[in-house]
């Protein structure tokens, strides 16, 4: 099945001059998800297991520009899996209109006693994705107009 995905324009604007060298964001492979994002350290970092989380520059601003879309940065996998080095907000955001520097914010999730996790400039340390959004308009009601299987089970009341 050959599927035409979605390729809209946005404004990518360098910073950081090294991402010529270092290779700008891009896909890396045919039916990649996300963009791997550099690290644009002045200097190589020793993030400390437990430390607070740093922000660390991508190198870039961009404009997305339609609120139908925004940008997720996630961790890359083997960084967390293999390294310890996660996002220190989980999941960031990026929205239509935000223009600033693309930050990456990292932590080191590792115990008390394990070795800092060093990065060097340029290194590959998270991943970015265009995902689409949804701006729903949100009705007050009294009570809902239909009801549904589930009803208000929450936690582990579908087994």
């Amino acid at each position: 099945m050959q599927l035409t995905p979605s390729r809209p324009d946005i404004e990518f604007l360098i910073l950081d001059p090294r991402l010529e060298e270092w290779g700008l964001p891009e896909y890396q492979s045919s039916m990649a998800a996300a963009i791997d994002l550099h690290a644009c350290a002045d200097q190589s970092l020793s993030i400390a297991p437990g430390s607070p989380a740093i922000l660390i520059s991508a190198g870039f601003a961009m404009h997305i520009a339609d609120p139908g879309i925004a940008a997720l940065i996630a961790p890359r996998s083997g960084m967390g899996h293999k390294r310890g080095l996660v996002l220190g907000n989980s999941v960031g955001v990026i929205d239509a209109d935000y223009t600033g520097t693309v930050m990456v914010s990292v932590w080191n999730r590792n115990p008390a006693g394990s070795e800092p996790i060093r990065i060097e400039p340029g290194e590959r340390i998270a991943q970015m994705i265009f995902v689409p959004i949804l701006r729903p308009r949100f009705t007050v009601v009294t009570s809902f107009s239909a009801s549904s299987e589930r009803g208000a089970g929450g936690f582990g009341s579908t087994g």
